[in-house]
C-alpha cells in the first residue's frame, strides 16, 4: 500500500466560448493498493483553491438579454484506476496510470447565483445548474526513492478531461494537471 500527500496545479480550459481558462492551484493525495509489484488500484483525490472568472454572454435562446459578471468557484476531483508502475533502476521509479470518478465545481452554481438572480428572467432557467461532472485522468510520472519508505513524486504530468453539462457548459473541457509531493510506502513495493 502507498499514499502519497501532494501539490497539485490545473490549468483548467472551459469549452464556452464566452468564458477563459484559468489556473489552480491544490492539493490532495492518493491512496493505491499494490496488486502486484507493478500493478495497484489507486483513489487519487484532488481539491483546488476557489478562482474568478469573467463571464461575459452575448444574447441567445438561454440568456434572452446576455449576462455578464465576475465568478469565483472551485475544482475537486474523485478518481479510481489502474497504476502501472516500473522499476528499470533502483533510483529511478516511473508509472502510469488511467483513472475515471468525478468533477465537482462550485462555479456553474455561483454563475447562476450572479448571473440570473439579480434580474427576473435573465436566463431559460430557474433553478441552480448542476455542478457535478464525469472526469477522466491519464498520463504518468517519475517517483525518486528517498529510503525504502518514503518517495519523492518528482512529477506527475496528466491530462484531465472533464464533462460538466448545464446552462453556462455543454461539452467537455480538455485540461492539464501537475502533481508533486511524497510518497510513503506501507509493506512491500
Amino acid at each position: 500500500m502507498e499514499l502519497s500527500l501532494d501539490y497539485s496545479f490545473a490549468r483548467y480550459s472551459p469549452s464556452a466560448s464566452y468564458t477563459k481558462g484559468h489556473s489552480f492551484n491544490g492539493g490532495g493525495g492518493m491512496f493505491k493498493y499494490n496488486v502486484t509489484n507493478n500493478i495497484g488500484i489507486a483513489m487519487d483525490l484532488q481539491g483546488y483553491n476557489s478562482n474568478t472568472t469573467q463571464f461575459t454572454i452575448p444574447p441567445n435562446t438561454d440568456f434572452p438579454s446576455g449576462a455578464s459578471g465576475s465568478v469565483s468557484g472551485n475544482l475537486f476531483t474523485y478518481l479510481f484506476g489502474p497504476v502501472v508502475k516500473f522499476y528499470p533502476a533502483p533510483r529511478v521509479h516511473p508509472y502510469f496510470d488511467l483513472l475515471f470518478g468525478a468533477a465537482h465545481s462550485s462555479v456553474y452554481g455561483n454563475a447562476y447565483k450572479t448571473l440570473c438572480q439579480p434580474v427576473a428572467g435573465a436566463c431559460a432557467i430557474s433553478s441552480t445548474p448542476n455542478g457535478n461532472g464525469f472526469a477522466m485522468s491519464a498520463g504518468g510520472g517519475l517517483d525518486i526513492p528517498i529510503n525504502d519508505r518514503i518517495d519523492f513524486k518528482v512529477g506527475q504530468f496528466d491530462y484531465l478531461y472533464t464533462r460538466f453539462t448545464n446552462i453556462f457548459n455543454d461539452a467537455g473541457q480538455n485540461n492539464f494537471r501537475y502533481i508533486a509531493g511524497l510518497n510513503f510506502k506501507m509493506g512491500s513495493r
